[in-house]
């Protein structure tokens, strides 16, 4: 494996070879295509809420930002590094800080 990511430069997409390896380090997280995603589900819509601030504090930090859908109670966050045209150290770095907050 690769030493840890500067979140803050750019990246080339992970070869496919090694797309398990990473997949591994996330594991509640599915591939789909050419993202990650996970669903978190919370007990009220303000908890809910308050943790899409906390990702999108780490997002802003990282200045790597997922795509985020609210449905009530429910988060589903996909992330994908658009200017790379796929995954890179930058979309599981984001996804296991995004973890550590759950």
């Amino acid at each position: 494996m690769r030493p840890p990511p500067n979140l803050n430069t750019a990246m080339e997409r992970i070869p496919e070879a090694e797309l398990a390896g990473y997949l591994a380090r996330v594991p509640q997280w599915t591939r789909e295509g050419i993202e990650i995603a996970r669903a978190f589900t919370f007990r009220n819509f303000r908890e809910a809420m308050g943790f899409v601030v906390q990702v999108a504090l780490l997002a802003e930090r990282a200045d790597h930002h997922p795509d985020i859908d609210i449905r009530y109670k429910q988060v589903t966050l996909r992330l994908s590094t658009h200017s790379a045209g796929g995954l890179t150290e930058k979309d599981f770095a984001l996804a296991q800080q995004i973890d550590q907050l759950v």
